[in-house]
Formats: C-alpha cells, sequence, structure tokens
C-alpha cells in the first residue's frame, strides 16, 4: 500500500505527469541500484523454481518485454523477485520510435496505451551491453522485431541479423510479430509470412548451436487475432519447433474502460492492463486446450493482482509477465505472487 499511496503518486507526478519521461528516470534509477540490490531477494517470496521450453527459471514471475528495452537495469530486478527478464523488444537498427507523446495513464482501468513503436539502440548495442554483464542471476529472453526502415518484404533478413547479433547472450528469443505500433509487422501472423520467418529463424538459430547453448524460439501473438486465426499460428508453430507462446501482446480493442477515460481510450495504440486480462486468459486458455499442454505459454496481460496470476495458471501458464500490473502495483505484487506461488505448489 505505500507503493500505491505514496511511491506511485511521486512516480506519477515525475516530469509534469509524462508517463514516458517517469519511466526512463525510474530505469536510470534502478541501473544506479541494480549491484546493490541482491540483497532484497530474500524478501522476493522464495519462489518455486521450475523448467520450462529447456531454461531454468528461479521463479515463475517475468518482467515482460517494453519495461527495460535496451537492459540498462538488469541487475536490479532480480532483486525485485523477478525469475526472469525479457529485453527489447529490440530491432536490427537503432532507432527513436514514434514521435511523443506515444505512452498515456488510464489510472481508473489501471490501464496503459502506448504507440512507442519499437524505440531501441539496436541489436549491437543491446549485444554489448549484455556482454558486460556476465553472467546473469535470472533468464535473460531477447524480444526481437522488425526494424521500421527495412520494407515488410526484407523482414526476414532483419530479424535474423538481430538474431545472429544477440544469440551468444539469449536464454531464450521472443519473435515479436504482434505489436500494433509498427507498420505491416502484424500481417506477419499470416500463415505464409510467419512460416518463411521461423523457417529462417529456425535454420539461423540450429547453425549458430553449441552443446552449451541453443536458445528456444518463441513467438508473441496478439490478443486480436480470432482463435482460428490462433489456430493457423500454432500450426506454423509445430511446423518449425517453436518450443512456446507469448500470449498476448496489447490490443487494438477498448474493452472495459473506465467511462470517464473513455476520451484518453481515443488515442492510438496498444491497451495493456486490467482492461485486457479477459482476453488474455482466453487466448492462453485457448493454446493450452488446443495443444493439450505440449506448447508451453507464458500468460502476459491483466495481470494485477496475486489471483489475476493464479488464473493465468490454472489457464494453463507455465510463467507469467508483469508489465502494466507492475507500474500500478509495484514490487509489492512480484513478491505476492512469488509467495502465493509457493503456497499452492507446496500443498500440491
Amino acid at each position: 500500500m505505500v507503493y500505491q499511496h505514496v511511491v506511485r503518486r511521486a512516480l506519477f507526478r515525475l516530469g509534469g505527469g509524462d508517463p514516458e519521461i517517469a519511466h526512463e528516470r525510474t530505469l536510470a534509477a534502478l541501473a544506479r541500484l541494480g549491484p546493490a540490490m541482491g540483497g532484497l531477494r530474500r524478501l522476493a517470496g522464495r519462489p518455486t523454481p521450475r523448467t520450462v521450453f529447456g531454461v531454468r527459471f528461479p521463479g515463475p514471475v517475468g518482467l515482460a518485454a517494453g519495461v527495460d528495452k535496451n537492459g540498462v537495469a538488469l541487475r536490479a530486478w532480480p532483486g525485485l523477485g523477478f525469475g526472469f527478464v525479457e529485453v527489447g523488444t529490440v530491432t536490427w537498427h537503432a532507432q527513436p520510435g514514434n514521435p511523443r507523446p506515444r505512452l498515456y495513464r488510464l489510472p481508473r482501468s489501471e490501464a496503459l496505451i502506448n504507440r512507442m513503436g519499437f524505440n531501441n539502440e539496436g541489436a549491437s548495442t543491446l549485444a554489448r551491453r549484455l556482454s558486460a554483464l556476465g553472467t546473469s542471476r535470472v533468464p535473460i529472453g531477447v524480444s526481437i522485431g522488425k526494424s521500421k526502415a527495412t520494407p515488410v518484404e526484407e523482414a526476414v533478413a532483419d530479424y535474423s541479423a538481430s538474431l545472429r547479433e544477440l544469440h551468444p547472450f539469449a536464454d531464450y528469443f521472443a519473435i515479436n510479430v504482434s505489436s500494433p505500433n509498427t507498420p505491416g509487422l502484424r500481417g506477419l501472423q499470416d500463415r505464409s509470412a510467419l512460416g518463411e520467418l521461423l523457417a529462417e529463424l529456425r535454420r539461423e538459430s540450429d547453425s549458430l548451436a553449441s552443446a552449451e547453448r541453443n536458445p528456444p524460439l518463441l513467438v508473441k501473438i496478439a490478443p486480436d487475432l480470432t482463435l482460428e486465426a490462433v489456430d493457423d499460428v500454432l500450426e506454423v508453430c509445430a511446423e518449425h519447433g517453436v518450443a512456446g507462446l507469448v500470449a498476448t501482446n496489447t490490443t487494438l480493442s477498448r474493452p472495459g474502460v473506465e467511462a470517464d477515460e473513455a476520451h484518453l481510450a481515443e488515442q492510438p495504440g496498444g491497451l495493456s492492463g486490467r482492461p485486457l486480462r479477459e482476453r488474455a486468459l482466453e487466448v492462453v486458455g485457448h493454446v493450452v486446450k488446443r495443444t493439450e499442454g505440449r506448447l508451453p505459454v507464458i500468460g502476459v496481460g491483466g495481470i494485477l493482482t496475486p489471483e489475476d496470476a493464479m488464473r493465468m495458471f490454472d489457464a494453463g501458464a507455465a510463467l507469467v509477465q508483469l508489465y502494466t500490473g507492475f507500474i500500478y502495483r509495484g514490487p509489492a505484487l512480484v513478491r505476492r505472487i512469488n509467495r502465493l506461488d509457493r503456497q499452492v505448489t507446496t500443498c500440491i
């Protein structure tokens, strides 16, 4: 409650209330404090470790892509209880993203709308940062996307370049074909385009693999796909040895937004947070049922309480990720999910 009533209010006032400035300053502070935060792990709820798609996770709660795009605060996140961190989405070419303002808070709805546009420092800069980090205390996933300057017909080569550059450092790759903020990107979820992309990334990854390192490939999908389209994605993933899914990205629809925030909901971009919860659960449950649990799913979308996380696990998710829930509820949310997960798994 201290976070919500004191810390969050102060953070939301930073930069004159500009959410992106607050985000940048928070990351900068965590980057400075990171080396000193290791001792906080003992307060993080003692989560139950698990192995998913061949990777050992010390806890089930991950930081979603988009929070620490460039990996500047990687030493801090384990101290806050995260069992893994997904950096990115990173593109082959460094890019500034879409014009500001591009991030909006909907506090009553506990939601965000963003149209960031994959702003990041590029794959090579991230690779150098991960190299300097050395061994991480938690797995590092790398979300890769298409550079805006790259035509869609050249997307395969663009993704492949990022994968090659970051292959030595990733514990898994999340192939982002579902952001609504890069023109043409979601078209890569179509059966033929996705098949071409995954075939090349599979070949590239296998050629770089060693006995010590062969990071699994995951695909991140949009909540706006019909369930029939999700089935098409699943078939393509099975054909190309995809190890898992991240479900889901942000949505272009506007379900469940509070009436007095409807004017903010008119902003273009992807909606995340509490309004996305039911659809994310539906997609995760569908994937698990359709694949009979053979394809692990990282569930993300609308998790703002430990009970939300448990519903995601009950739907079949192997792991969960936080973004918007972490912003609104703070580090205590990670700790409470870890503790509840520990209680549930101990009882089982």
